[in-house]
């Protein structure tokens, strides 16, 4: 069964376009059904008017505060028969009605390894602790912000000398791999929310692991 998606962003929707070009392939069972924005700007609705998939603006300033606004991008969600959000750059904390209302179908990626580094500025806080691993994380959404029950994350290593620009672009590309991956486990059922956590209908390879700095030369 393929499942209506919304992508919301605010700006130029790099992970949207991963996502987009990842349900192109006939075994995603999603559809791209509308990319919606907040800022009638943002260069990502052209990217997806490029694509052929529909798209909306809601300017939340139009709005006397945050819930109204909430309440009318549920309204054009539920006007386009959407089932699973996906939020990829949305610059917007949403209001504990709207997170509620879409429990379970509503996921964000996060650029490091959550719980660790939520909110902002994630690459240089995760520079200046010393950590010699990052990556992003794939999560359900809850009201607290970046404290969703976490679907899938995506390692890499700190390497000696990376800057917040160099560990960003290494990190980037494995938000475009992870994000279209977690997208599928939702579709299909393979991962689901329940009773606040994050519920596997299959196991996997326990085997992998990742040493950094490498032990193989």
């Amino acid at each position: 069964m393929t499942r209506r998606v919304a992508i919301l962003i605010s700006g130029r929707g790099s992970n949207m376009a991963s996502l987009i070009e990842a349900a192109q392939a006939a075994d995603l069972p999603a559809e791209i059904a509308l990319v919606l924005s907040n800022r009638p700007d943002a260069e990502g609705l052209e990217r997806a008017k490029d694509a052929g998939i529909a798209t909306l603006a809601i300017d939340h300033k139009a709005f006397p505060d945050r819930e109204s606004f909430d309440r009318a991008l549920d309204a054009a969600l539920n006007e386009h028969d959407i089932a699973f959000i996906c939020l990829a750059g949305f610059m917007r904390v949403l209001s504990d009605w709207f997170v509620e209302r879409w429990s379970g179908k509503m996921i964000n990626i996060h650029p490091s390894l959550l719980p660790l580094y939520r909110g902002t500025q994630t690459h240089r806080r995760a520079l200046e602790d010393g950590v010699l691993v990052h990556g992003c994380t794939v999560h359900f959404v809850v009201p607290e912000l970046d404290a969703g029950p976490i679907i899938a994350q995506a390692v890499v290593p700190v390497v000696p000398d990376d800057t917040e620009q160099s560990l960003a672009a290494r990190v980037i590309v494995q938000e475009h791999r992870l994000y279209p991956q977690a997208l599928r486990m939702i579709c299909d059922g393979m991962a689901r929310l329940q009773n606040g956590r994050v519920v596997f209908a299959r196991g996997w390879d326990a085997g992998g692991t990742l040493h950094s700095p490498s032990t193989h030369q």
